[in-house]
């Protein structure tokens, strides 16, 4: 019974033999000669031997120990194939969640555009000798002049945007 406990925690941790005996001290005979019931441990090794497995002194005993594998390949493979499932999915949605963004950006680009002409100007017009006047139509003009030279470059920028990150397929 003990030896099959230690042969199955062992395996079960992903242990060789030589590992296990690397940790407690011992040489790898005395491992294999433990999990053949060839001999058993003394007090002191048993007590090292759950520590090192991480598993309490009675199941090593006597409480059967279910026979546990190691990843194997194919299920590592399939938590990684999930993995990039989820890495896409964020991918996709950044990428609808930036298309739209551009577009939300060329229409209100074209928006503005179209309220400046619009408006046309009509701080133009004002008497600037009130000092909150001629500050409202500073900024204005301000908006204006730099929304201007600004625009083209901008609703340029978007549209490329706007094809670089459509759905393709």
């Amino acid at each position: 019974m003990l030896n099959e406990n230690i042969r199955a925690v062992r395996k079960g941790k992903g242990l060789s033999q030589e590992e296990l005996a690397v940790k407690l001290g011992v040489v790898r005979q005395t491992v294999s000669k433990w999990e053949q019931g060839l001999s058993v441990p003394d007090s002191d090794l048993l007590l090292s031997l759950s520590e090192t497995l991480e598993t309490p002194v009675s199941t090593l005993l006597g409480e059967t120990v279910p026979l546990q594998e190691a990843d194997s390949v194919k299920s590592i493979c399939e938590k990684l194939e999930v993995i990039n499932l989820q890495l896409a999915q964020r991918k996709a949605v950044r990428q609808k969640t930036l298309h739209w963004l551009f577009i939300l950006l060329c229409g209100a680009v074209l928006v503005i555009f179209a309220a400046l002409s619009v408006w046309k100007s009509p701080y133009l017009g004002w008497d600037y000798s009130d000092p909150e006047t001629a500050v409202a139509g500073t900024v204005l003009h301000g908006f204006e002049w730099l929304f201007v030279r600004l625009a083209p470059a901008v609703l340029i920028g978007a549209a490329v945007g706007i094809c670089l990150t459509r759905k393709r397929g």
